[in-house]
């Protein structure tokens, strides 16, 4: 059997009913930790859902893990260290180890501010993947 899994998420307008966190104390309403359905071993992921002027409450930094923030909908601010920038449709954000971090949602945002948030540790990657392997003879399924 090949190594893989599969799960579905829904679509984004039913992400703020995802009831998820990492401890009993961080659970919160528009949170799905996904990497705790999947068997993940270098990458976690969590899809969040933010009501417009909704914000996270509390500042975080990380020292292992690297984050990539990749905003689907909605206009929202990020807190950076002492930066505050602004994040919608489009916007990717990575955050190294031990920059502190929060989030929000605008008051006047069109609608829920969603995102992905995929975080990393362990080794650097390489510029160029050096592990793949191309099939050029293996036919295509479809």
């Amino acid at each position: 059997m090949s190594d893989y899994q599969i799960t579905e998420i829904g679509p984004l307008d039913s992400w703020r009913g995802h009831v998820g966190g990492f401890l009993p104390t961080s659970t919160r309403e528009g949170r799905r930790v996904v990497d705790h359905e999947l068997t993940m071993q270098y990458v976690g992921m969590t899809a969040n859902a933010l009501a417009p002027g909704e914000q996270a409450g509390y500042w975080h930094r990380h020292a292992k893990v690297e984050e990539l923030y990749v905003f689907l909908e909605g206009r929202g601010q990020m807190g950076l260290d002492d930066d505050v920038v602004e994040v919608g449709p489009g916007t990717v954000v990575r955050v190294g180890q031990g920059v502190w971090r929060t989030w929000r949602a605008l008051p006047d945002s069109p609608g829920e501010l969603r995102w992905l948030c995929i975080r990393a540790g362990g080794y650097e990657l390489p510029h160029l993947p050096d592990d793949s392997e191309r099939g050029p003879d293996r036919p295509m399924p479809w």
